[in-house]
């Protein structure tokens, strides 16, 4: 098991850690500041530092099989540490960074828009939505009026954790059809935009709304009958 050091506080940029298991394509440590792919957001990327001062070039980051499990993916013919040894972790922050800001906003554009989410995708600056909406007409000025408007309010964004019963007996909070947040672990992460939107998710986000800085709706597409996709890009 990995200790997710990104769930406490995404803001950290380096730690060191201590590498349990490494073979070509893959380095587990026990902690990480690598947010692992999924729930529509990249895994991270990096630079490993070795004891003896090498360099690996972490290219992306995934959960094993056991979903508990963090792999770092390193680069083809990157150095590996042993077992035991000391790893300094240093994450691509300028591209995290991207996807903190576009990920809350992307929670602010679900909150503007009521529908249920039928997908999604995190990207470095940008992102989309997938709504089912029916026949209801979506104007790209109106929202991305309203979505510049919410960011304004520079609400706070906090973190905090219920129950998997307590996740089942409010089954609204969940916005996504085609993902579940995870349940079996004794306890679901909430991510909370004070006064504006509550949702599980496990990825990461800005601290203020502030930080996202000003979006523009690039485009609304059919997808279907019913389903609407809306993407979104902020503002470098």
């Amino acid at each position: 098991m990995t200790e997710p050091l990104f769930r406490a506080d995404a803001y950290i940029r380096e730690t060191e850690a201590t590498a349990l298991d490494a073979a070509p394509g893959r380095i587990v440590l026990d902690k990480t500041l690598f947010y692992p792919q999924g729930g529509g957001q990249p895994g991270d990327k990096g630079i490993f530092t070795l004891a003896g001062g090498e360099s690996a070039k972490i290219v992306n980051t995934v959960y094993d099989a056991d979903r508990t499990t963090i792999v770092h993916i390193p680069e083809d013919g990157a150095p590996l540490p042993t077992a035991g040894e000391r790893v300094k972790e240093e994450l691509d922050w300028e591209t995290r960074f991207k996807r903190m800001r576009a990920h809350t906003a992307l929670h602010l554009l679900s909150a503007v828009l009521p529908y249920p989410v039928t997908g999604g995708a995190v990207g470095d600056g940008e992102g989309r939505l997938d709504f089912d909406s029916g026949e209801a007409a979506f104007d790209r000025a109106e929202i991305e009026k309203k979505l510049n408007e919410l960011i304004a309010s520079d609400a706070e964004v906090l973190t905090k954790w219920i129950t998997d019963e307590e996740l089942l007996a409010n089954p609204a909070l969940v916005k996504t059809m085609m993902v579940k947040p995870p349940i079996g672990h004794g306890r679901v992460r909430l991510v909370e935009i004070v006064g504006l939107d509550l949702q599980p998710c496990g990825g990461t986000h800005v601290n203020r709304l502030s930080e996202i800085g000003r979006a523009e709706v690039t485009g609304i597409e059919k997808k279907g009958k019913l389903n609407r996709r809306v993407r979104i890009r902020l503002e470098v």
